[in-house]
């Protein structure tokens, strides 16, 4: 695993004081939410990436969502599964790297377009029944921001074959489908989810997400060590007094 300072050294300070800045302003307009306080990073990068204020209410969170995303983070190695090359692309690689994370998607594999001819299904489908059978979905993170059918063909696969990622953010855009689909991860209590209720998404807003979600598990894994530290640092009087009673 990287140093602790991978992550937050990525950006320059200018990059650093734009980002505060503009969190700033969206804390100020927004005022009062209902978000806890590790859902509204999450929320507030969505609305950073976009410059809409409709995510602060779209936004919906499984209970376990955060705390789930987090601890498959700092378990080191977590696969992210997308439905799109797009989400693997905006993905921070040093954020990644610094959990020993990989990005997997498979829309474009010649099997997949030819299995979604020969079943008359589509790519995302197919793209999402591959990752199953290459044991990529169990314990990983899902992120789907452009085929409500991936989310759907999820849905199937976690109620169906006992498919069990550690977290979904299902952000699929559309008018066909789109909204439905999210309404039938929601309705699964086996797996947490973070979605955007409606028409509403795409794969920038997954990428926020995840980004946000790089960034608590950053500043968990500190009060960790942390914490360690400290236990450490209380236990060594102790063990010394041992060795010399």
């Amino acid at each position: 695993m990287s140093t602790i300072n991978t992550v937050t050294e990525q950006l320059t300070r200018a990059g650093q004081a734009i980002e505060h800045d503009s969190f700033a302003i969206i804390d100020a307009e927004v005022q009062a939410h209902s978000y806890t306080a590790e859902q509204w990073p999450i929320v507030r990068r969505m609305i950073h990436a976009n410059a809409d204020f409709d995510f602060n209410g779209l936004t919906d969170f499984h209970p376990q969502a955060v705390h789930a995303g987090t601890t498959a983070m700092l378990r080191g190695g977590t696969p992210v599964v997308a439905d799109v090359e797009m989400i693997c692309s905006g993905l921070s690689i040093p954020r990644l790297a610094h959990f020993g994370m990989h990005t997997h998607q498979f829309i474009s594999d010649a099997d997949v377009v030819l299995l979604a001819q020969q079943q008359d299904t589509t790519r995302a489908v197919q793209a999402m029944r591959k990752a199953h059978r290459l044991g990529l979905l169990q314990g990983a993170i899902v992120g789907i921001g452009n085929a409500p059918t991936a989310l759907i063909e999820l849905a199937r696969l976690i109620a169906e074959e006992g498919v069990r990622p550690a977290l979904v953010v299902g952000m699929p855009v559309g008018f066909v489908s789109a909204a439905e689909s999210k309404d039938l991860i929601t309705a699964q209590n086996e797996v947490p989810w973070i979605v955007i209720r409606g028409r509403k998404g795409g794969s920038t807003l997954v990428v926020a997400a995840l980004h946000a979600l790089l960034a608590l598990a950053e500043s968990r894994q500190k009060v960790l060590v942390a914490q360690a530290a400290t236990q450490a640092a209380q236990t060594a009087p102790l063990a010394q007094a041992g060795l010399h009673a």
